[in-house]
């Protein structure tokens, strides 16, 4: 562990702020970063208080001033060396990921290899900021939309993705001309300072001013609230929990400010009569038990024709009697620990209230002990009949649980599909044509991904990622999300040397 960190330029004690190019003497309390593999103390981190956050906010200011300035093509030429100096750090990154939040170590490098390819991606979205021309109505005009860089840009991301989500954001933001202020989650703030240190020669290799690519770490009152609600930062991306979302969109909308928001996930996936079954149990395993359940993109319910319902249930239930539970760095391990014990309560009280509502655990659940199971966060994935309509169901809980549902028709499996608050992710498993363009039309799944034959994650970056209803609305990564990140202007010119207005209206003097 020592070593990793001393490879990643991390020390016994960390400033939680820094410009770029710059860290800060910060003056905020110390925070321990856990690692729910074993409970050990990783390192620890001396948080910014307002003043320090106030330091961070004016040199985002003043570096933006400059940085949108710099052309487009060379502001990616900067991104592609950070992607490189990232791909020569790939595998200390991800152990750490590993160390910090408990993935396994194939899904963290993983986890690392998607900032490396957002990185890819926007070195080529750097020349593709296209506008567009268009007809005026009014003789010897013309008329054309153009993008401009918006200004220094809030990051607030969650636990699960501490190296992906903030690239997502950042890298995109980078070409598109904006500085970015990324708080990351208290729970994965070594990764956010040790990601910033990759960086930091980058920008000073090329001589780049302070103020480019910032971190803050901080409590909710000293930092989270003060970043939401600054005028400063005329976008924030969030990304966590429904809660956290409507209070960071209420505050962001309060001021006139814009929001992304990327928030919770309820997915589902329907197996047909139609199905490869075999595909379908190999694709609902990785998505129900990779992250141990903790993704936005978790298979949390799978809705199953009546006739395939119990093959369909004793498949799945051997399948995870195969998953190793144990520390994620080690080889052959498929799940590790939950982030902390709370996370673990809230699975067990999850588990209570399906069963008191009429639900059966079929499979797991249980707390394990024993050996490195009792720093109390390891659980057994847990298997679940229940019914849709249970309000446990309709919920998200961020744990490794299953609802099996059974159906009888694809109208009533789509209703159910798309009967909970949340949008972000769907799936079908069929070899029925009618049936997957059906799941696809417009009378089918209401998420922003709907895919056929594969799980409800990995969503590649060339898409653009996001959901519906709870899940916000908002869309990072790829397509056309860069649009986000950039001030739209209508622009017209008058070369006919008279003044005719639009629509015909006449308005003048003699």
């Amino acid at each position: 562990m020592k070593a990793i960190l001393k490879d990643l330029g991390l020390s016994d004690v960390n400033s939680g702020a820094g410009t770029g190019t710059t860290w800060l003497e910060c003056g905020g309390e110390i925070l321990k970063s856990i690692s729910p593999i074993n409970g050990q103390t990783i390192g620890r981190v001396q948080q910014a208080s307002r003043a320090d956050y106030e330091k961070v906010i004016s040199r985002a200011e003043e570096a933006f001033r400059e940085w949108r300035m710099v052309p487009a093509p060379r502001r990616g030429d900067i991104v592609r060396e950070i992607g490189n100096a990232v791909r020569a750090r790939k595998k200390e990154l991800g152990a750490l990921v590993s160390l910090e939040v408990g993935k396994m170590r194939a899904e963290a490098e993983g986890e690392v290899q998607e900032m490396i390819d957002i990185c890819d991606f926007a070195v080529g979205q750097s020349r593709m900021l296209y506008g567009f021309s268009m007809h005026s109505e009014r003789p010897r005009h013309r008329m054309y939309e153009q993008y401009h860089p918006l200004g220094p840009i809030g990051v607030i991301t969650a636990f699960n993705f501490p190296v992906a989500v903030w690239s997502w954001n950042a890298m995109i933001g980078l070409v598109a001309g904006d500085t970015v202020v990324w708080k990351p989650s208290s729970k994965a703030a070594l990764t956010a300072l040790a990601l910033a240190k990759i960086i930091e020669r980058v920008l000073q290799e090329n001589s780049l001013p302070e103020g480019i690519l910032n971190v803050v770490i901080g409590s909710r009152n000293e930092v989270g609230e003060r970043l939401i609600a600054d005028n400063r930062l005329p976008l924030v991306s969030a990304t966590g929990s429904v809660a956290m979302g409507r209070h960071v969109g209420q505050v962001v909308a309060s001021r006139l400010g814009k929001s992304l928001l990327e928030l919770g996930g309820n997915n589902a996936v329907i197996v047909s009569s139609q199905a490869d079954l075999d595909l379908a149990v190999r694709a609902i395993l990785f998505g129900a038990v990779g992250t141990a359940g903790q993704r936005c993109t978790t298979i949390r319910r799978v809705i199953a024709h009546k006739e395939i319902f119990n093959p369909l249930t004793e498949a799945l239930i051997q399948a995870y009697k195969q998953v190793v539970i144990g520390n994620p760095l080690e080889d052959g391990v498929l799940m590790g620990p939950l982030i902390d014990g709370a996370a673990v309560k809230n699975m067990q009280k999850g588990l209570a209230e399906l069963q008191d509502q009429g639900g059966r655990i079929l499979y797991g659940g249980e707390i394990l002990s024993g050996g490195i199971y009792d720093v109390g966060t390891y659980v057994t994935p847990c298997i679940c009949e229940a019914q849709n309509d249970y309000p446990i169901v309709q919920e998200e809980t961020f744990a490794p649980i299953l609802y099996l549902i059974p159906y009888e028709n694809l109208a009533e499996a789509t209703q159910y599909q798309n009967n909970v608050p949340q949008g972000l992710s769907s799936a079908i498993f069929t070899n029925d044509l009618h049936e997957s363009e059906i799941f696809l039309s417009h009378m089918g799944s209401d998420c922003g991904i709907a895919n056929v034959n594969i799980g409800t994650s990995g969503a590649e970056i060339g898409g653009a990622f996001g959901g519906e209803k709870d899940t916000g609305g908002g869309r990072e990564s790829g397509s056309d999300a860069w649009k986000t990140y950039m001030r739209r202007q209508t622009c017209t010119i008058n070369w006919s040397g008279e003044m005719p207005l639009a629509q015909g209206i006449e308005f003048g003097v003699e």
